[in-house]
């Protein structure tokens, strides 16, 4: 049973999508969980034939617990299912533990791992169902503050947006076990709390240093003495790094971005040179100048020579690897195929401009396509569909996913039930989540489920494009933008407002001659916009 939340220690199977026997893939969708704070799709990380489901639709489980076995065909698992090898395991493990425990107590005191009273550890939470690490984009707290219960602990950045942490607890920060910018596993150390003053110096070496306390000071010992003599060299060093290479936190580099700020400029003040939040905020461009005119070393080894190469590595986020591994996926996996459409735009335009005249109505085209895409989804239910290899699922309900641009990458909002929604209710709900994704408030459930996915890069002046389709998706549209020139209408040139559609489909789902009725549809739809208000 997986832990698909912050605060979840137990989960509730609503539904099994697969049944024992069947064959399973790497992300196909196992069963849908009831947590704490929603009901997500559990995705498999694994491929070959489930043998076994341990918790039945209904049950309740706690975390951790058998869920289900995925194996070779035929494979016996009797041992597994029934623990009988797992206890011996434990057993000699239990053993082993114990006399460890012992010699250590004998040769150094010190390791005891107990936990004074009152101190509570905190280790990297799952914050998304397919979150396997994460990155602290920045700490709201530090070392020595006091916190209370309900108190926004720090920033972190799973694979799918930035997400507020909060604190459960209350107490003093006594330690931080992942600093900003810094990427750590799911479950490892991230921060103690409790009583000010505790010493949780044994908690630390035992719980979250990665090698003996002893070994971790003299390297810190020996970086501070490495620096103070990189300091003294005159050769221009950035960062602590000879290579140009910029070390900064996230937040940091983003602050830079918005504020138009070279970070080649700014003095870290983090661990090794790092630069962190602080630095950008409190930097000024005359402390540049002063650093110039009181460095010992010439003025001209400040300067980059005119033609040198350079490159700069940023680190990839987690949103950004989602995005790889999953379009990657999609572009490798499915058969893609594409059909274009031109649409007349003249009535949806009139169209437009009358409702958006009844006062606190506000429609965009982009409205109007995604209204169009949810009417002709019900007309062609085969469009409306997704891809396992031993079945093609028809979704009887219709989730219409909007392709917004952020910061870090791409999101997908999802307007549940779209073929019910009037135009202006689907434009306020458009408008809603777009502003989340952008604000990175959205949340996980609010992603989830789409059926069919339209991505909108008219706005930048984009006449015509391919997407890669959204798996599980078998369909993706791209819209153009609306383009003023002469066509032919009842025999004559006239001056008109055309836009271009490029629907992408799996061929493993959708045949061609099924996209192009889709596509007639849904043109029939976008040119007499009066038929979507019936």
């Amino acid at each position: 049973m997986p832990r698909l939340s912050d605060t979840m220690e137990e989960g509730v199977v609503a539904k099994w999508l697969k049944n024992v026997g069947d064959k399973i893939e790497e992300g196909d969708i196992l069963a849908e969980i009831e947590t704490d704070k929603a009901t997500m799709e559990f995705e498999s990380f694994y491929e070959g034939t489930l043998l076994h489901i341990g918790i039945q639709e209904g049950e309740t489980s706690p975390v951790d617990v058998l869920l289900a076995v995925i194996g070779e065909e035929g494979e016996d698992i009797s041992e597994i299912i029934n623990g009988s090898s797992e206890p011996t395991q434990k057993e000699e493990t239990s053993e082993e533990v114990k006399e460890e425990t012992s010699s250590e107590e004998v040769s150094s005191p010190s390791s005891a791992t107990t936990i004074p009273e009152g101190v509570q550890v905190i280790t990297m939470p799952r914050l998304s169902d397919t979150m396997t690490d994460g990155t602290v984009a920045t700490w709201l707290k530090k070392v020595g503050d006091r916190v209370e219960e309900g108190d926004m602990l720090a920033e972190i950045e799973t694979d799918k947006a930035t997400m507020e942490f909060e604190c459960f607890y209350e107490g003093t920060i006594l330690y931080i076990g992942v600093q900003e910018g810094e990427t750590a596993p799911v479950d490892s150390l991230l921060t103690i709390i409790g009583p000010a003053g505790t010493d949780v110096s044994a908690i630390v070496a035992n719980g979250g240093a990665s090698a003996p306390a002893e070994s971790t000071t003299s390297e810190k010992k020996e970086t501070k003495a490495n620096t103070k003599v990189e300091e003294t060299e005159t050769t221009v060093v950035i960062n602590n790094t000879s290579d140009g290479r910029i070390f900064a936190s996230p937040l940091a580099k983003k602050i830079a971005t918005d504020k138009g700020i070279n970070l080649a400029d700014v003095k870290g003040s983090g661990e090794n040179g790092r630069i962190i939040k602080k630095d950008v905020v409190n930097y000024t461009p005359s402390s540049k100048v002063e650093e110039m005119i009181n460095t010992a070393a010439p003025v001209a080894s400040s300067f980059v020579a005119v033609g040198e190469e350079n490159s700069e590595e940023t680190k990839n986020s987690q949103m950004r690897k989602a995005i790889a591994k999953s379009l990657g996926n999609s572009k490798f996996t499915a058969p893609h195929f594409y059909l274009n459409v031109e649409v007349d735009m003249d009535n949806a335009m009139a169209s437009r401009k009358t409702i958006n005249g009844i006062p606190d109505v506000k429609v965009s085209f982009n409205d109007m396509v995604v209204k169009a895409c949810a009417m002709a989804l019900k007309k062609h239910p085969q469009v409306n569909t997704s891809w396992t290899e031993a079945n093609t699922i028809t979704h009887k309900h219709i989730h219409v996913g909007v392709a917004v641009a952020v910061a870090d990458g791409l999101l997908v909002p999802v307007i549940k039930h779209t073929d019910q929604l009037s135009l202006t209710q689907i434009g306020a709900t458009v408008r809603d989540l777009a502003g989340k994704a952008r604000d990175k408030k959205i949340k996980v459930d609010e992603m989830q489920g789409s059926t069919f996915t339209v991505s909108n890069l008219g706005m930048f002046g984009i006449e015509s494009f391919t997407s890669i389709i959204n798996q599980p998706n078998s369909a993706i549209l791209s819209v153009g933008a609306i383009v003023e020139k002469p066509v032919v209408k009842n025999g004559q040139i006239v001056v008109g407002n055309t836009m271009k559609l490029t629907l992408a489909c799996d061929h493993r789902t959708v045949d061609g001659a099924v996209g192009a009725q889709f596509l007639q549809t849904l043109k029939t739809f976008i040119e007499n916009p009066v038929t979507m208000l019936a």
